[in-house]
């Protein structure tokens, strides 16, 4: 049976002390356990950061692409073999600014992949500039006057593509980030999984202390319906006191990308509907 130690490396991570990539990385190891996953049973796409740090820190197929460009990388490793589960992992800068085409295309698609955005409202690997989650007003080490643009919500963003599944993690709680990581890569088609994290030296706008003061987690009300995308919308907004966590919205009767290409048939990856055509 397979255990979180069969997808330990032997590099050491180098993060920061009270990193949030700590439970992150956790999370993924115990996330693919639970699905009794070996680490060749799974593909880890990782972008450029902080985030992208732990690819050399698994034990598991890996593969490392440009800044912003995890998305695209992995829907082309999925489209080749489907047997697969595919996760992408990005930061809220290369997801969100350069990368953020790939996001709504991947949404609109439903490529069924999983994507685990680390947000920390920084970019952390380049010494703390902003990036589009940080709040309006905050100065950062490229924003000495305060950040000037609107801050972008990417729950709200996701949510309003007409998405298949959004879920929030916080990673401070790392045995439910396990269980919604897993969900999320259970889930058929696009899994967005956004986990809000601590970054403990560019940062200190937004500690744990002030995570903790915040979120709840939304199964805990038992009126909640995870089917309700305008409730789910509604809660996410940046307007509200609490900051709501787990499965937001998921539905579970849209179909992956590859279910919707009629004249696909009975084959099972990219190289097949290529032989089909050849």
């Amino acid at each position: 049976m397979t255990t979180t130690r069969d997808f330990n490396s032997p590099i050491r991570p180098t993060w920061c002390a009270g990193c949030g990539d700590f439970a992150i990385w956790n999370a993924i190891k115990s996330a693919l356990v639970q699905l009794d996953r070996a680490p060749t049973e799974a593909v880890l796409c990782f972008d450029i950061g902080c985030n992208g740090n732990m690819a050399d820190k698994i034990n598991a197929y890996v593969f490392k692409g440009l800044h912003g460009r995890v998305i695209p990388v992995a829907v082309g490793i999925k489209l080749a073999n489907q047997n697969l589960p595919v996760i992408a992992i990005g930061g809220d800068g290369g997801i969100l600014d350069e990368g953020i085409n790939h996001l709504i295309h991947t949404i609109r698609s439903n490529y069924d992949i999983t994507l685990i955005l680390h947000n920390n409202c920084d970019f952390g690997l380049t010494t703390g500039q902003a990036t589009p989650t940080t709040p309006t007003g905050q100065k950062m080490n490229s924003s000495a006057h305060g950040v000037v643009e609107d801050r972008l919500n990417p729950t709200q963003l996701v949510l309003g593509l007409n998405p298949s599944f959004v879920a929030k993690g916080f990673s401070a709680d790392q045995t439910h980030l396990t269980q919604l990581t897993a969900q999320a890569i259970q889930h058929k088609g696009f899994s967005y999984l956004e986990v809000l994290q601590h970054c403990p030296t560019y940062n200190k706008f937004m500690d744990q202390e002030w995570y903790k003061e915040r979120v709840y987690k939304v199964k805990e009300d038992n009126s909640y319906d995870p089917t309700n995308l305008e409730n789910a919308y509604k809660l996410s907004s940046y307007n509200n006191d609490k900051i709501p966590l787990g499965i937001l919205y998921q539905n579970k009767e849209s179909l992956p990308f590859m279910q919707r290409i009629e004249n696909q048939g009975s084959k099972k990856s990219l190289p097949g509907l290529i032989k089909q055509f050849s």
